[in-house]
């Protein structure tokens, strides 16, 4: 895929720290390629004539819509097989009729602006579904709230025995998308909806071949597979790249190497989740904020895996927050004491590392202050002691720990670097075929599809049925 598209892209994501939200979400479907001048511009733009306007002929749950929540909201314009079939689209004339409200094979494109600073995948999938239920054609919709853009889309089908009663399939999420430091998963697909890149991969002549093509970029299990191929070859170039102790197992460097990795990513994915629900501050994934937390984040550099996410792993989520009773549940390991000991020897739920950061001791400790502890053994530091003839020894398999001794080298590449190409095929049985690998900050979002028993039928009085949410 060309870059200039991706940067263009980025630049008009960035546009939206300023300005108006109804311009800035034209001019980004116009990086796209989306254009037309079948308007409908609402004044006031306000959630209360929004609802006067549109939703007077069917029923509207203003309760499931959140209209308490919108600050504003705006029609874009309507897509109809006119501008999708215009190769031009520069060159795109006035259109004398206007919008058509009872349109059905066309996309009616809405901005919607919310207070607050985060917003849940089933309200996001609510409020779209409420609102696609007042217009016959499918309405994808933007919405903007604290420096979050994100892009909910929802495809409308014939229904079977009715025709004249669409269907309102699976809402999909490109869900909190950053504006000031757009996630580059996020980019790569808004670059596949770009109509240049649909028309690369396939035919897309009118709205049906379009709504199409947005299904198939956008299916959950296409994605997902992507999502695990890029996840599977990011394990083989990692398993070749750490260094883990050996512990007391017997087992070769290779196989000891994959086991470790296997449960890094094990422990990733679960904060993963828990970070989606704010449970962990997004500061700790992203790369321009980390870089102002430690001292080195180069390449070969493992600051990052050992300062933020072993701290993470073992002294937050494995350790009880601190409390007024108990000040000091949470702190950093002592200073060695006479004889190279202490008495945090041997004790994995303490911070360590802390010349890795810039911080002081309290500005670290504050950046995990309100993670939660998770009353579990998934985050248990497997380093244990053994006492041998008298003598107390560490056996290292997570390598917590600051002794120069300790073999532990995850480096930063892995998180954060950029794209490279990593030979993968004696691990995939290929020969001679290119293989590109990326850090984990730059794979693909893995979706979760949330799948009731029947699909919804648009002017319905029933809950909504099905829904597919981003990650």
């Amino acid at each position: 895929m060309p870059t200039d598209l991706r940067t263009d892209i980025t630049n008009a994501l960035h546009a939206f720290t300023g300005g108006d939200l109804t311009a800035n979400c034209s001019h980004l479907l116009d990086v796209l390629g989306y254009r037309s001048e079948k308007r409908y511009p609402l004044e006031p733009n306000t959630a209360q004539n929004f609802v006067a306007t549109f939703a007077t002929a069917r029923p509207f749950n203003a309760e499931h819509a959140l209209t308490d929540a919108w600050t504003e909201a705006n029609v874009l314009f309507q897509l109809t097989d006119r501008e999708v079939a215009q190769r031009e689209q520069m060159d795109l004339a006035l259109d004398d009729g206007g919008w058509n409200r009872g349109l059905y094979r066309s996309f009616l494109f809405l901005a919607v602006g919310l207070s607050g600073e985060r917003y849940s995948r089933s309200a996001l999938a609510t409020i779209t579904r409420a609102v696609n239920r007042l217009f016959d054609m499918p309405t994808p919709i933007f919405f903007r709230y604290g420096d979050k853009l994100t892009l909910a889309i929802i495809l409308h089908r014939p229904g079977k025995r009715a025709a004249s009663k669409d269907v309102l399939e699976k809402v999909t999420l490109i869900k909190d998308i950053d504006l000031r430091r757009p996630h580059a998963a996020h980019v790569r697909i808004l670059e596949e909806l770009a109509l240049s890149s649909l028309r690369n991969a396939q035919s897309v002549g009118d709205f049906d071949e379009l709504q199409s093509a947005w299904a198939k970029t956008l299916d959950i299990s296409e994605l997902n597979k992507r999502f695990y191929q890029e996840l599977a070859n990011w394990y083989y170039w990692a398993v070749e790249t750490v260094t883990f102790p050996r512990g007391d197992s017997q087992e070769d460097e290779e196989t000891r190497n994959a086991v470790a990795v296997i449960r890094l990513i094990t422990r990733l994915i679960f904060v993963w989740f828990i970070k989606e629900k704010g449970l962990v501050p997004d500061a700790l994934f992203d790369r321009q904020r980390v870089s102002q937390l430690l001292h080195d984040m180069g390449d070969d550099s493992d600051g990052y895996y050992k300062a933020i996410l072993q701290n993470l792993f073992f002294a937050t989520l494995n350790t009880e927050m601190n409390t007024p009773a108990q000040p000091r549940n949470r702190i950093f390991r002592s200073a060695a004491e006479s004889g190279g000991y202490n008495r945090h020897y041997g004790v994995h739920n303490v911070y360590r590392y802390a010349d890795l950061f810039r911080l002081d001791e309290a500005g670290a400790l504050a950046l995990f202050a309100e993670i939660p502890f998770l009353n579990g053994g998934l985050f248990e530091c497997l380093d244990k002691e053994i006492v041998r003839e008298g003598k107390r020894k560490m056996i290292p398999v997570d390598g917590f720990s600051e002794r120069d001794d300790n073999p532990l080298h995850a480096p930063n590449v892995l998180f954060f670097g950029k794209e490279q190409s990593f030979d993968l095929n004696e691990v995939f049985g290929t020969h001679n075929k290119p293989y590109k690998v990326r850090s984990l900050r730059h794979l693909p979002p893995l979706q979760v599809h949330c799948r009731r028993k029947h699909a919804h039928r648009r002017g319905s009085s029933a809950r909504p049925r099905t829904a597919g949410q981003s990650l």
